[in-house]
């Protein structure tokens, strides 16, 4: 009976074991994910050379992961980042061709291939940037990563494509100021609307926004009873965008004022000229 008894708890321990080890998560990790078959590094990268000549972007980047994953010491790993990168902004996957161009920088900082993939992550940016309405940080990652490409690449052809996006993504930030000033403006938060104003005027000088930031100056400082401010803002305008209509709708509100633009030391305007 003793042996029966010995046996029978056995057998309970046996079931019981049985079943913590199904629902432990080590048990189910192994019985539910098979091994991932390694994969030559030549085959890999053969392989997604022929997705990308035939325009099969999806299936090279799941090869150049693998092959990234699988054999991330080989030969062809920087060749395959740079593909990584460039698929995955061709098929508009633009956060992860962020991400594959850090990789890239992370690991090969010297590289010849440099040049091109700051073209690429900067041109990911710059593709992700929205309307003014909305945050615009995009536009500042995108200027920033221009901004490395030309300063630290001056001579490469890449540089010299990246810098009519580098403008429009100045423009892009100037346009989100005004856009955050008008809405001070019609507010009347007047002072913030101002300093949204003078941002423009101050640090985005080649930005199409200049003109209209110049005329609401001079409706803003009109408005706070700043007579000297508005008439150099408006004299400002005046100097440098004399056919404008800006211009005109200043020299018009400061006419209703029974003043005219005028330039005045002692203000932060009088040398924008």
């Amino acid at each position: 009976m003793k042996s029966i008894g010995t046996a029978i708890r056995l057998s309970v321990a046996a079931v019981v074991l049985a079943a913590v080890a199904a629902c432990s998560p080590f048990g189910m990790f192994a019985s539910s994910v098979e091994e991932e078959p390694i994969v030559p590094a030549d085959e890999l990268y053969s392989t997604a050379l022929g997705s990308m000549e035939n325009n099969r972007y999806n299936a090279a980047i799941e090869d150049l992961e693998k092959l990234e994953r699988q054999h991330p010491y080989s030969s062809y790993d920087e060749r395959a980042k740079v593909m990584l990168t460039f698929a995955n902004f061709r098929i508009g996957r633009f956060e992860q061709a962020v991400l594959a161009a850090d990789r890239f920088l992370a690991i090969y900082p010297r590289s010849s291939e440099v040049p091109y993939i700051l073209f690429l992550k900067g041109s990911a940016y710059f593709e992700m940037i929205t309307d003014t309405t909305r945050d615009q940080e995009v536009a500042r990652d995108a200027i920033g990563t221009f901004e490395r490409l030309i300063a630290n690449h001056a001579s490469s052809r890449y540089a010299d494509e990246a810098k009519p996006m580098l403008t429009i993504a100045r423009d892009q930030l100037a346009g989100k100021e005004m856009s955050v000033g008008r809405y001070y403006l019609g507010n009347g938060q007047y002072t913030a609307a101002i300093n949204r104003f003078r941002e423009v005027v101050e640090n985005h000088q080649t930005s199409t926004h200049v003109e209209e930031a110049l005329f609401r100056l001079v409706e803003s400082y009109l408005l706070l009873g700043l007579v000297a401010e508005a008439q150099t803002a408006g004299a400002v305008l005046g100097t440098n965008y004399p056919t404008s209509e800006w211009y005109d709708r200043a020299f018009s509100l400061l006419q209703q004022q029974g003043i005219a633009p005028q330039m005045l030391a002692g203000n932060w305007l009088s040398n924008r000229t």
